[in-house]
């Protein structure tokens, strides 16, 4: 391994065997900075169901770090990992979507609606630069270009070290780049195990809850138990790979049967409360 540690808080709570947490937040300068300093392991700018608005990811990604924060840490790494997820289905095969988050210094793509081996492989490919076909991890081959200098300055790396370090966990141990591919449909359901056999690089599994929950026939009833069946399907197969699946959906409520069943990524949504002000309706007989 390279002498500069892991980058990735989301890999490296992987690697140490722990449960990830992150949670989806707009890609917004002031929800930004409310997230630079939680202990979440990393966030995942939302930019499927929200406009692609590349210079707003670009000011959120900047105001979520803290140089407080990296200073005292003695590392380059975010104390927050930023992740994006991009707006096109694995059937759309956007590629430019990845490539400028990942020019950013995005630290992972989450890739929607991947439900076939031909996307899941484009998920992947779009996530690595181009190597020789004699070299290391070659397959599935990179379709990145070439254009590092804002990712470099981002990370607080030299370009050499960020195209060692740039490239898909756990297919090349020295990546950084995490590739999670949610899987939101039956289709995807019945085609993952093929997924994870033949595309190497797949970082993560995240479950699409409410699409799955509407093809099934319970729309966002998440507790059906027809809902949950197909969710177990996923975590059986995945486990057979020691791929790690996401829940995106944990509550109180729920997170402690989340965790029982093996979830390994939780993405808790930050809840808003009103604590004082509902206190002081009361106290003021305006309750």
């Amino acid at each position: 391994m390279s002498e500069i540690p892991r980058l990735n808080g989301v890999i490296r709570a992987f690697e140490e065997g722990k449960h990830a947490f992150a949670a989806f937040v707009n890609a917004d300068v002031e929800a930004a900075i409310a997230f630079s300093t939680t202990r979440y392991d990393g966030i995942v700018f939302e930019c499927e169901h929200n406009p692609w608005d590349i210079r707003a990811l670009r000011d959120s990604m900047q105001y979520l770090l803290n140089r407080g924060q990296i200073a005292k840490s003695g590392s380059v790494a975010p104390p927050v990992t930023p992740i994006v997820r991009v707006p096109a289905n694995g059937a759309e095969k956007s590629q430019w979507h990845a490539k400028q988050a990942l020019d950013l210094g995005a630290y992972g793509i989450v890739w929607p609606h991947v439900s076939t081996v031909e996307e899941a492989t484009n998920a992947v490919a779009a996530c690595r630069y181009p190597r020789l076909s004699d070299a290391p991890f070659y397959k599935p081959e990179g379709l990145r270009g070439d254009g590092p200098t804002a990712a470099c300055r981002y990370w607080g790396i030299t370009q050499q070290e960020y195209y060692k370090r740039a490239d898909v966990w756990p297919l090349n141990p020295e990546g950084e780049i995490l590739v999670i591919l949610m899987i939101e449909d039956v289709a995807g359901i019945n085609n993952l195990d093929k997924m994870l056999s033949e595309v190497p690089g797949i970082g993560a599994l995240l479950i699409g809850e409410g699409d799955l929950s509407q093809e099934l026939g319970y729309p966002r009833q998440y507790e059906h138990p027809t809902v949950l069946e197909h969710m177990a399907q996923v975590r059986e197969v995945a486990a057979r790979y020691n791929v790690p699946v996401g829940h995106p959906h944990v509550s109180a409520e729920n997170v402690e049967r989340v965790v029982e069943e093996g979830y390994r990524l939780l993405m808790p949504a930050p809840v808003r409360t009103f604590a004082g002000l509902e206190k002081g309706l009361a106290l003021t007989g305006r309750a």
